[in-house]
């Protein structure tokens, strides 16, 4: 059975539809993709994401035992700062991409990692063997059922919300945590989000989450609208441009080079460093078709002759370009721009050409 999030009761009662995403009964849109799409590039939109993980790690050793398990440098977080990261296995594949926040005012170094959707469970346990294996003092708490998270994207939406809270949001710079009253309602206010645009997202108590979501009244999102509009920046969907069994891929050849740092310690970090002197075969890649037809998930990638090159992970039809996108591993011979290659489109190859994402200028 799927888990429900907080507002589940509210998406019905508006009209939503739903999907299983990663063991959760989700939204998938509520008015139109390209409505709720627009809503975000051009004011704002809200989505509920508390289908993210929240895993807490505390103690005098949460800071090596967090940098020991992601590729980033968790050393260089001051309270209240944030980053992107992956964790990565021995071999140096990707086992999930994260968020790692270092919580404001947090005496004992506190470390907030957002692992993806149906991830929160693995990753606790990842946390708690590594620090057990090590002697390393630290607590791990998955805390997923404690929160509701509201991400609020959109040009609008920092005016928004200072309508909304005692923060002062427009003194925060990007990838940065607050602790503050939104709607009267005590929140971690986190300056990240997944759609390129500017935006917050509110980690608030479990069963406070339906006032703070009603209180900013914009437009509804599902996950069909935040997947259009992560396609268009090239981000990354855990288990679909990567995945440890079925899409198996590191750091450099998924494009998220600038989140290892081979100058600290952490599992994988040996081969990863192999694999940046020798090069990748194969790097995640963006395809612009130049034909009609949509690209989707697992369609084949060759020449213009026919000679198979690789395969599409993520594609759709940019709803703020009109144009069909994709993401695809292809040779690294095929990384640079304007490479001319055909995608296999219902049995047709269709032209497209290489491009270096994000597919929008933000």
């Amino acid at each position: 059975m799927s888990r429900e999030t907080p507002l589940h009761a509210a998406h019905d009662a508006a009209g939503a539809t739903f999907t299983d995403f990663g063991g959760w009964d989700m939204p998938v849109e509520f008015d139109s993709i390209r409505t709720e799409h627009a809503a975000v590039r051009e004011e704002c939109g809200r989505f509920d994401v508390s289908h993210m993980g929240e895993v807490v790690v505390s103690g005098p050793d949460a800071e090596r035992l967090t940098q020991r398990l992601t590729t980033n440098d968790t050393t260089a977080l001051d309270p209240g700062e944030a980053h992107y990261a992956a964790i990565t296995r021995e071999d140096g594949v990707m086992l999930d991409d994260t968020v790692v926040y270092r919580l404001p005012e947090a005496t004992d170094g506190e470390f907030l990692v957002v692992p993806n959707a149906g991830h929160d469970e693995e990753t606790t346990d990842r946390w708690e063997e590594y620090a057990d294996e090590q002697g390393f003092d630290a607590t791990v708490d998955n805390r997923t059922a404690e929160y509701g998270l509201i991400a609020l994207q959109g040009p609008d939406a920092p005016d928004l919300l200072a309508e909304k809270t005692d923060l002062d949001v427009d003194d925060m710079g990007r990838f940065e945590v607050a602790e503050g009253a939104v709607a009267g309602v005590d929140a971690l206010v986190a300056t990240t989000g997944y759609t390129g645009e500017a935006g917050v997202e509110l980690f608030v108590p479990w069963d406070e989450t339906e006032a703070v979501w009603e209180a900013v009244d914009v437009q509804r999102c599902g996950l069909g609208a935040r997947d259009t509009l992560r396609l268009e920046m090239g981000f990354l969907l855990s288990g679909q441009d990567f995945d440890p069994e079925d899409e198996s891929r590191t750091p450099y050849e998924a494009g998220i080079d600038f989140t290892v740092k081979l100058d600290t310690e952490f599992v994988g970090r040996d081969a990863l460093e192999q694999q940046y002197e020798e090069g990748t075969d194969e790097e995640l890649v963006g395809l612009e078709l130049i034909d009609r037809g949509v690209p989707r998930e697992g369609y084949e990638v060759t020449t213009p002759d026919g000679e198979h090159l690789g395969h599409v992970t993520s594609g759709t039809m940019s709803p703020t370009l009109g144009d069909p996108i994709a993401l695809a591993y292809l040779p690294a011979e095929y990384t640079t721009p304007d490479e001319l290659v055909r995608v296999v489109v219902r049995g047709e190859p269709k032209k497209a050409r290489t491009s270096v994402p994000p597919f929008l200028d933000r």
